[in-house]
């Protein structure tokens, strides 16, 4: 297959290798239970995102998606579970940028890698040219969803880390810690049976 056939089949008109296509079928493979919606709107925008940002590698794209396979619930979801309860441990948080009264709720956890805090939402809207402050929900269209993930990919240098091919680091890079670690460790090792 020319490359110019394979740019053509990912629908994108970039020339990627086969073998790193992330295709909606393959994103099933990875996590089964996912929901169509947003598998539809990662596989349709990921190689030119993935070629804007430089996530070019078998080992970038294995650990972009084992990230955002866990932080998803298995591409279940692209808004934080929880309730108003559960999102008030955001409030008041100067470090989000959670300044006024209801930001913790308005600003709680949505999308790929659950963008969190008014300070992010307008960070990466501003990136995007998307005004996420003013309008939070769009954080968990599925396209829009897939471009602050690279986005944020891309600020927090993450190429590195998945380039060592160490996933603690990457892990703390997305998450702040090492939350859900032994998950994220069973998607990589998924990812990297799929994309070789």
């Amino acid at each position: 297959m020319s490359m110019r056939a394979i740019g053509a089949w990912i629908g994108v008109g970039i020339a990627v290798d086969p073998a790193l296509a992330v295709t909606r079928e393959r994103l099933l493979h990875l996590a089964p239970s996912a929901e169509p919606a947003i598998v539809a709107g990662i596989a349709g925008s990921f190689g030119r995102l993935a070629h804007e940002h430089a996530v070019t590698t078998r080992l970038r794209v294995c650990h972009f998606l084992a990230q955002t396979a866990h932080e998803t619930d298995g591409f279940r979801t692209l808004a934080e579970y929880g309730g108003p309860a559960w999102f008030a441990r955001y409030e008041g948080r100067r470090d989000l940028g959670n300044i006024q009264p209801g930001d913790g709720a308005r600003y709680h956890g949505r999308g790929i890698f659950q963008l969190t805090g008014r300070a992010n939402y307008r960070r990466f809207g501003q990136i995007l040219g998307i005004d996420l402050e003013a309008e939070p929900d769009r954080a968990r269209e599925p396209a829009t969803s897939l471009q602050i993930a690279f986005a944020y990919w891309s600020a927090r240098a993450i190429n590195e880390a998945a380039d060592a091919d160490d996933i603690e680091r990457v892990t703390k890079l997305v998450n702040g810690g090492r939350t859900g670690l032994a998950a994220r460790l069973r998607y990589l090792a998924k990812a990297k049976a799929i994309w070789r």
